[in-house]
């Protein structure tokens, strides 16, 4: 099973029964974690474990396609108005903040270094701006996205943007700043739901249990790598 976080069309749903349709599927959704929650506690049965995500991915991506594109999303925008998720995961490393930054920004290396990516596919190259799909995994379960990447060599950051399905439009900044007990670096996530109603569940199933988990990995491992290279160095 793999996620690329988009999904084949539901079948499209009259205006008039959209608020109802939210009401409905929120409860089944709702329903279907805390059902399946035994299995993500105890790891009792990962293919169930699957299905949950994929049924959680599927009706997160349908409400999300309903809201921008049925005419109902101005009474959902205009009653509740957006709500955002913000993330950041932050680690202290000790190694030269440029390498450290180097090290970010070479997106190549990373499924060499950091064995929860699976791969990393350029579909447009830069100096300073790369177009990519991005490849990784979650406890086994393979998920990817494509986003821009900028590389920002005068303000010291890597920045990326969604550019697709369900987290299309979400930003993306790695930042490295010096402090007396090495460089802090950060990693900031900042998406705007389209639904309200379906805030609280994707934040859980998309912002905790995905990006949080990948970005504290990603930095734990970039931190082992870079810390091991100086050790080596210094031998």
């Amino acid at each position: 099973m793999h996620f690329d976080l988009s999904f084949s069309d539901f079948p499209p749903r009259p205006t008039h029964q959209f608020p109802a349709a939210i009401r409905t599927n929120a409860f089944h959704l709702f329903g279907t974690i805390f059902a399946k929650s035994a299995f993500v506690r105890t790891d009792v049965s990962f293919a169930a474990w699957q299905q949950f995500a994929s049924t959680s991915f599927a009706l997160c991506s349908h409400f999300q396609r309903h809201a921008v594109s049925n005419p109902a999303k101005f009474i959902v925008s205009k009653t509740i108005g957006a709500t955002a998720m913000h993330k950041t995961n932050s680690i202290i490393m000790h190694a030269p903040r440029a390498e450290i930054f180097e090290t970010a920004a070479d997106l190549e290396l990373w499924p060499k270094i950091l064995p929860h990516y699976r791969y990393i596919k350029y579909l447009e190259r830069g100096t300073d701006r790369n177009i990519v799909i991005m490849a990784a995994s979650r406890s086994g379960i393979p998920i990817s996205w494509m986003s821009e990447q900028v590389i920002d060599r005068e303000k010291i950051e890597v920045r990326f943007h969604h550019l697709k399905a369900f987290t299309k439009g979400m930003f993306v900044v790695w930042t490295f700043k010096e402090t007396p007990a090495g460089v802090l670096v950060e990693i900031a996530h900042d998406l705007n739901f389209r639904v309200p109603a379906l805030a609280p569940v994707a934040e859980a199933i998309i912002g905790d249990f995905f990006i949080h988990h990948i970005a504290n990995r990603t930095l734990q491992c970039m931190k082992a790598y870079l810390e091991n290279k100086g050790k080596q160095r210094a031998a």
